[in-house]
């Protein structure tokens, strides 16, 4: 899955409005605007390409969710990785939404996804312990729609 790909899932799953957006970036002192956040979510299509949120920008909103839902560790910003993978990206969002492995499992169930809490700890090790495993994008994809109906549900109520 690309950055932008997880960001509009994101977007959606949260209703995040423009305004929202830029403030969760501006959280970690990235300067967006309107047309920048709509280049990031345009659909890729063979006509014309849309502006790909880097590694750095989108793990700058990532953090800027942490600090928006968590507040700041020691009242210091997160620094923004300059490479992510899936790994790093569920365990921001896992961080972000503060979830515990239990909690992510049932949202996991919710979308139809069976998943082991071995499975899944294994996703939040470091790369060089020998039970690390790469995330998929099957299994972000997942969560992340997870995400979505978690919210439809909840804004239902």
């Amino acid at each position: 899955m690309t950055n932008n790909d997880v960001f509009r899932r994101l977007k959606y799953a949260f209703n995040y409005n423009p305004e929202k957006i830029i403030l969760l970036f501006a959280q970690v002192g990235v300067k967006v605007d309107r047309v920048d956040i709509s280049k990031y979510l345009e659909k890729d299509t063979d006509e014309k390409e849309n502006t790909s949120l880097t590694d750095f920008q989108f793990a700058s909103f990532l953090n800027g969710m942490i600090v928006e839902n968590r507040g700041k560790k020691d009242g210091k910003i997160p620094v923004a990785e300059k490479e992510l993978d899936n790994n790093i990206i569920f365990r921001k969002l896992r961080i972000a939404l503060n979830l515990k492995d239990t909690d992510i499992l049932e949202l996991l169930k919710l979308a139809g996804f069976n998943f082991g809490k071995s499975e899944l700890s294994a996703f939040f090790r470091k790369p060089t312990h020998q039970h690390y495993k790469k995330c998929q994008d099957q299994v972000l994809r997942n969560f992340l729609n997870a995400l979505f109906l978690k919210h439809q549900e909840n804004k239902g109520k």
